[in-house]
């Protein structure tokens, strides 16, 4: 038997780290391979031969890895580009010294690309190395599934987060607006899952191109029955144009995606400058909602170790390569009932990369009023349960990064 190696890329998940645990133990009970190898800092670092020996993990350490939010290895945004031999054949080198048949990578649209293109180029240069995807994100934003592992408990903390500071929010009689600013580039499937709080006034999604007139009349219309308004938006949201509402869109991320946030100050100014309120609130989710492993989904996490395990299932099979494991897309009946029962699929990585699944457009309201029966009854399901975290001096007992040690 060979050795297979795992690593991460993008940004991280609450979860994440559970998909990682899944392929260790899935290995512990079937032995399919001799050695799981951890690759640090995703593509980059391994094609620096940076590796960790992750097989004899133990169960203690296994249970404390699926609740450790962050890249437990370490990330990177390393673009894989095509036609670059080199990347390609220095890859192939390291796992040749590694005696590394097959490589899972952990990540998102971006990272099921990587997938794609590496078992292209193994394919058309006679290499007999495997690539296999396992997805992550919390933007919800991958194809063709019924949704992401880390987007559930990204979810689940978002509507917590909601809640909590509507409650805040509502506590006081001065006049002032409170805007919630989540992640979501191109989707706002994070930024919708916060009406399932049942919390919130007004919702600016990426999937509607922002009308500031429109907009300001909707606040000035929440203000005026209530003396209270509260807006979630999508970081991404943009004019027709295309122009982001937030400024810091100059930047990129190492893969030519503009670099948000600010969404929720450029709003809140918006308002203030009408005279419609005095003042406003910003909350910015940000990195929170990736990284709050104390509010992880349970749904999210056995799902996200349980695809880890059929990664590694599949890869059993000498010919399972270029494809991606996942959760399959509900039935209308499921959709239209609420009932929930996850089933997993394995698909080519091509049908995931490079494309977007935004929120759809038959579940947002109009005039920013939130979102359908349809998209809630969707949302519902998937932040149920709570798993049961070990704990250390009061706070969830996390393993130390293999990328420090």
């Amino acid at each position: 038997m060979g050795n297979c190696l795992v690593a991460q890329s993008g940004g991280p998940t609450a979860v994440i780290n559970a998909s990682l645990a899944g392929v260790v133990r899935a290995n512990q009970l079937n032995p399919v391979f001799d050695r799981v190898f951890g690759g640090i800092h995703g593509i980059e670092g391994v094609l620096d031969d940076k590796l960790f020996d992750l097989t004899e993990l133990t169960t203690r350490e296994i249970d404390i890895l699926k609740q450790t939010p962050s890249s437990a290895l370490g990330t990177c945004r390393y673009k894989l580009k095509r036609g670059n031999d080199t990347d390609y054949k220095r890859l192939v080198e390291v796992m040749d010294a590694h005696d590394i048949d097959v490589m899972f990578y952990i990540g998102g649209n971006d990272s099921m690309d990587t997938v794609d293109a590496l078992s292209e180029w193994a394919a058309a240069n006679g290499c007999a190395k495997r690539f296999v995807g396992i997805p992550k994100t919390v933007d919800n934003d991958l194809v063709p599934v019924d949704h992401c592992p880390g987007f559930p408990s990204a979810a689940k903390l978002a509507c917590q987060v909601t809640h909590a500071t509507r409650l805040d929010y509502d506590a006081y009689t001065r006049p002032e607006v409170f805007v919630l600013e989540t992640m979501g580039r191109d989707a706002g499937w994070l930024a919708a899952s916060c009406c399932a709080s049942g919390d919130v006034d007004l919702l600016v999604l990426p999937e509607v191109d922002f009308d500031r007139d429109a907009f300001l009349a909707q606040v000035q219309k929440k203000m005026d029955e209530t003396g209270e308004c509260y807006i979630v938006v999508s970081e991404g949201a943009h004019y027709a144009n295309g122009t982001y509402l937030s400024a810091g869109d100059t930047a990129n991320d190492g893969f030519a995606h503009a670099v948000l946030g600010g969404a929720a100050l450029t709003l809140k100014q918006m308002i203030v400058d009408a005279g419609i309120a005095p003042r406003g609130v910003v909350q910015d989710l940000s990195r929170a909602a990736r990284s709050s492993n104390f509010a992880q989904s349970l749904v999210d996490v056995t799902e996200a170790y349980e695809l880890g395990m059929s990664a590694h299932m599949h890869a059993a099979d000498g010919a399972f390569t270029g494809q991606v494991v996942g959760v399959a897309p509900r039935t209308p009946e499921e959709l239209a009932t609420g009932t929930y029962n996850a089933r997993f699929f394995a698909a080519p990585a091509s049908k995931f990369a490079n494309y977007v699944r935004n929120f759809p457009a038959e579940w947002i309201l109009s005039d920013y009023q939130g979102i359908t029966d349809e998209a809630l009854a969707y949302f519902r399901p998937l932040i149920e349960g709570e798993p049961k975290l070990v704990y250390e001096n009061g706070m969830p007992a996390t393993i130390k990064a293999f990328n420090k040690r």
